[in-house]
C-alpha cells in the first residue's frame, strides 16, 4: 500500500499507538522506533514488546493510531503484523536504539506491519473516511 505524503509525513514524524489483541485482552503500546518502508510496509523496532509480541502471536492483526496533537491530523491504520529476528531491518534498529540508550539497550527484532486499511481520524466531514 502507498501512502499518501500527508499520511506518510505523519508516521514520519509522530509517535504511534500500536494495538493488539489476544484473548479478548486488549493491549496498546506507544513506539518511537519506528518506519515506514519504501514500499509502504510499516516497521516497528522490538525494544519492549513482551505483550504486544505474545498476542500478536495469537492473533496477527493490529491497529496503529498516529496523529499530530497541535493540529489533530490523525489517521487509524489496520494490518498484519509479522515479526522478525534478522536482517537489513533489525540491523537498523539495533543499531539506532543502541545509539539512543548508548550501548544500555537494543532491538531484539522487528514488526513488519502490512497495512490494509487506512481510516481518517481527523475531526471534521473526511472524518472515518477509509483512504
Amino acid at each position: 500500500m502507498q501512502f499518501s505524503e500527508s499520511v506518510k509525513n505523519l508516521l514520519k514524524s509522530s509517535m504511534w499507538d500500536l494495538a493488539t489483541c489476544s484473548d479478548g485482552q486488549p493491549n496498546v503500546v506507544p513506539v518511537a522506533f519506528k518506519d515506514v518502508t519504501p514500499d509502504g510496509r510499516l516497521v516497528v523496532g522490538d525494544v519492549f514488546l513482551e505483550t504486544t509480541l505474545k498476542n500478536i502471536q495469537a492473533n496477527n492483526k493490529v491497529a496503529i493510531s498516529v496523529y499530530d496533537a497541535k493540529t489533530l491530523e490523525g489517521y487509524q491504520i489496520k494490518g498484519t503484523a509479522e515479526y522478525v529476528k534478522e536482517g537489513a531491518i533489525v540491523d537498523t534498529f539495533k543499531a539506532v536504539v543502541e545509539k539512543a540508550f548508548k550501548g544500555a539497550g537494543t532491538a531484539k527484532g522487528a514488526l513488519i506491519i502490512t497495512p490494509e486499511k487506512v481510516i481518517v481520524t481527523t475531526p471534521g466531514p473526511d472524518n472515518k473516511k477509509v483512504l
